[in-house]
This record gives C-alpha cells, structure tokens and sequence, in this order.
C-alpha cells in the first residue's frame, strides 16, 4: 500500500512520435487558457479520463461543457481525454498530464479568489484512481499524490469530483475547510455504468447529465444525484454504492460566487441513460 501512496505510472509500447504528439496537445491546451481576471473569483474547469475506455472520454467531455457553462469557465476549461469512439482530439489523460495540468493552474490561478473545479473519472480501487491506456500505461492515482500535487500548485479553493469505484478513500485526506469533494461511492463500495459502450456511469449521468444541469446549489444536486444513484441500483439489485459529499466550511462562502453564474434554465441531458429505465 505504501508504495501505491507514490502514484506509480507505467509507460510502454508508446513511440516517440505518439508521445512528442501528445506533449505538444497539453502544451498547446495549456497555453491556451485565459489567464485570471484580479478581483474575480475565476473557475478552472479540469476534467481528465484516466481510462481509455471510451465511456470515460465521453463522460470528461460532457463533463467540461456542463460544468464550463455552470461555473462561466469559457476559455479556462480543459479537458484530458484519449479517444471516445468518434474523436481523438485532446491531450490523452495519464497522472503525468494531470499533474502537469495542475502545475500550470497553479501558476496561473490566484490562489486567494480562484477555484479549481476537477473532475476524475474511471476505474478506481481501495488505494486510489486507476490509469489504464490500452496495453501502454498503467498506474494508480492516490489520494497522498492528488493531494501533494494541490499542495505544490498552491491551489487552496477546490471542487473535486471523483467518479470510480472506491473513490471514498479520497474523501478523508482531499476534505479541508476550502474543499468541497464528491465522490461517486464509498470508500468500500464499487459504484456502476462503467461499461466501454455507455456514454455516462451512473454517477456522472446523475451528477453532471441531469443534477448540475439545474440551477440548484452543488450540495442540492449532489442530493439529486445520490437519490438518483440509489433508485437505479435498488432496481438493478446492486449492492449501493453510497456515494460521499463533504462541503468545508470555507467554500460554503465562496461557492455561491462561482455557483452565481450558472445558467437560470437547466440544459436537457444528453446521450444514452446509464441506466435503462
């Protein structure tokens, strides 16, 4: 278990002309970014797909385009993706471009007004995230590592949602007064939806297809989004997920700044229900 707490990241079998490719996509998001405005409390949208399952492409795109329009992060949105089945046109996401990404925030963000909003999605297990790219990379992203890398950012003002099975175990070490952290189950529980065909798990159907498309508070919809969950697994006879929401007490007083921006009429959801109805 100590040595998963380091992030171990496995890169093979990727060529020089993939990985120099891919180098010059994060650079070229990166600088793309619009700096912050002083005296506005800006969101930076992040979302990342950690698995090249094609449901997690689709799930971090959709992602970046509700959240961007909730939080009015146009021009400091990015999205890490490889691959969704049509499109291969963002920086593949792996813990090394994560974290890069978060350094460049870092630089970029005031860490006095600015907020970083972060969405992960994947496969996950009792020690943290999973990377997995095809047959070439391989890794795991604890919370010790997502932990330290906010740390060496500077990045104080936080909403990280964490979608994968077992992403509780993020809940203990992430949650701080100026943190307000979701995750898709408990630390003990699997959570569902994650077969390469679908366009949503079911947390990110829940969470970000249809709850964060309200104009309702982050905490209301992460309610939303966990009856939601319950209802679909009680009927698929699944044992609950039991997903996990702490709010500190710090970003109950800037998150009606950045949650003030969020579009007075909900958008419709998009793609195909994680769960048939």
């Amino acid at each position: 278990r100590t040595s998963f707490e380091l992030s171990p990241e496995l890169q093979r079998g990727f060529s020089a002309a993939h990985i120099r490719a891919q180098q010059r996509r994060l650079d070229a998001a990166l600088t793309a970014l619009a700096p912050q405005r002083p005296g506005t409390p800006d969101a930076y949208v992040l979302t990342i797909a950690l698995d090249s399952d094609p449901v997690f492409a689709r799930e971090a795109r959709e992602a970046a385009r509700v959240l961007g329009a909730r939080y009015g992060a146009a021009g400091r949105t990015l999205t890490l993706a490889g691959p969704d089945g049509t499109r291969d046109d963002h920086p593949h996401g792996s813990i090394t471009a994560l974290l890069l990404a978060l350094d460049h925030l870092g630089e970029v963000m005031d860490p006095s007004e600015d907020v970083l909003v972060l969405y992960t999605t994947s496969h996950g297990a009792g020690v943290g995230l999973a990377y997995h790219y095809g047959d070439s990379g391989y890794g795991v992203l604890s919370p010790q590592r997502l932990k330290a890398a906010l740390e060496e950012a500077g990045i104080k003002r936080r909403v990280l949602i964490i979608s994968a099975c077992y992403s509780g175990v993020f809940v203990p070490l992430l949650a701080s007064p100026d943190t307000a952290i979701l995750t898709a189950a408990a630390s003990t529980r699997t959570s569902f939806g994650c077969k390469a065909e679908n366009d949503w798990t079911f947390f990110g159907d829940a969470l970000i297809n249809r709850a964060l498309r309200q104009p309702v508070a982050l905490e209301e919809a992460a309610r939303m989004a966990s009856r939601s969950v319950a209802e679909w697994e009680a009927r698929a006879r699944y044992l609950a997920s039991l997903p996990q929401v702490s709010i500190g007490g710090e970003a109950t007083r800037w998150l009606p700044m950045i949650e003030a921006r969020m579009p007075a009429v909900a958008s419709a959801p998009v793609g195909r229900p994680a769960f048939a109805e």
